[in-house]
């Protein structure tokens, strides 16, 4: 089941709903285009954003974090 199609969706979807409101909590309202960004990221894309997260103090440290090309994030 966790390999189906539809489970991964629903975890990357609530992944990124549960993300969206710790952003939401530290930094007020975020403009939707990168919220956009972040909802395009994979499963494994949003624990890597979610760890980098606890070291960001400005908006712009998560702006430069989705700036850096996959490989190197």
């Amino acid at each position: 089941m966790q390999e189906s199609i539809i489970y991964q969706d629903i975890v990357q979807k609530e992944a990124f709903k549960f993300f969206s409101r710790q952003l939401n909590s530290r930094f007020g309202e975020i403009d939707t285009s990168i919220l956009d960004q972040i909802k395009e990221l994979s499963t494994e894309e949003l624990e890597a954003l979610g760890e980098a997260f606890l070291d960001f103090s400005t908006i712009s440290d998560l702006e430069a974090w989705l700036d850096q090309p996959i490989g190197s994030r």
